[in-house]
């Protein structure tokens, strides 16, 4: 099925279109990059992209460039009202005037890193590379939000620590050691609970994932509780999550993670996709940052 759907978009995606803004050339690479890793290939559309790219700069990939500068906190959200997006710094929508969002910093920064990371698997650069964006997470430590916060702060602290693992484990190649991330694994174990409570089918499978990365297997308690909540929360058609939902990423993400956190893994070895980044990782636990 994943090759079947790969062929069709590699029909639909022949060319760079001549008008393609950064984002349109991002979700270009995202897609090269899938089809890539199930052998459908395009050389001249990976040829075209390589030529596009560079007319763009990290700002207009990644929304900052952290070559000089760290996640910021004025990237504003997509207006709720009109749905325009709107410049950094701006505090309201320059189409309808309704007041702005901001994005947490985290957001920002898994969003890029995750950008980073499709790029530089991919061999083209959209914006940085990725030790350019994962040097910025330890000003992201210490992990202060809790589940009961107002605001988006701890949803994007959870996605962007899991990211971190999978953009280190090449999406569950590798197994982690929890001594080079010893901050996001504590992270992981304190709050897998608050998926359950807060009955977060998404939240949960991204938590028992990242876990299972760094060696904690179904005999955990922590484990044995997410497996328990799946059995007693899925769908008659298999499913997780809101039937009743519209978005499709929002019906097919939570049954693609609940899946991830019921599988095991047969992982190839304790590794890092980028073994480049260990000199960093381990200075990190080294100086405590």
């Amino acid at each position: 099925m994943g090759v079947e759907r790969a062929r069709f978009w590699r029909r639909a995606h022949r060319f760079v279109p001549l008008d393609a803004d950064a984002p349109a050339i991002a979700n270009l690479a995202f897609g090269a990059d899938a089809a890539d890793s199930l052998g459908v290939f395009d050389p001249e559309l990976k040829r075209q992209l390589l030529r596009a790219a560079p007319h763009y700069t990290a700002r207009d990939f990644l929304l900052f460039d952290p070559l000089t500068e760290p996640p910021p906190a004025d990237v504003p959200e997509e207006c709720h009202r009109c749905g325009a997006l709107n410049g950094r710094g701006s505090q309201v929508c320059y189409v309808c005037h309704a007041p702005l969002v901001m994005r947490t910093r985290y957001d920002v920064w898994y969003d890029a890193l995750i950008t980073a990371y499709v790029g530089e698997r991919s061999g083209i650069n959209l914006g940085a590379h990725y030790a350019d964006v994962l040097k910025w997470l330890p000003s992201l430590r210490p992990y202060r939000a809790r589940p009961a916060d107002a605001g988006e702060e701890f949803h994007d602290t959870v996605y962007a620590v899991t990211h971190v693992v999978y953009t280190l484990n090449n999406y569950s190649q590798y197994r982690l050691s929890p001594r080079l991330l010893p901050q996001e694994f504590e992270f992981l174990k304190t709050n897998l609970k608050a998926a359950i409570a807060g009955d977060d089918a998404d939240m949960l499978g991204e938590f028992m994932d990242s876990l299972r990365a760094f060696g904690v297997t179904t005999r955990d308690p922590l484990m044995r509780a997410g497996m328990e909540y799946y059995l007693a929360h899925q769908h008659a058609d298999g499913s997780w999550g809101d039937t009743r939902e519209k978005d499709i990423y929002l019906r097919y993400h939570p049954t693609w993670n609940a899946v991830a956190g019921l599988s095991e893994y047969n992982w190839h070895s304790e590794g890092l996709s980028f073994p480049e980044v260990r000199p960093l990782l381990e200075r990190w636990v080294t100086e405590g940052n």
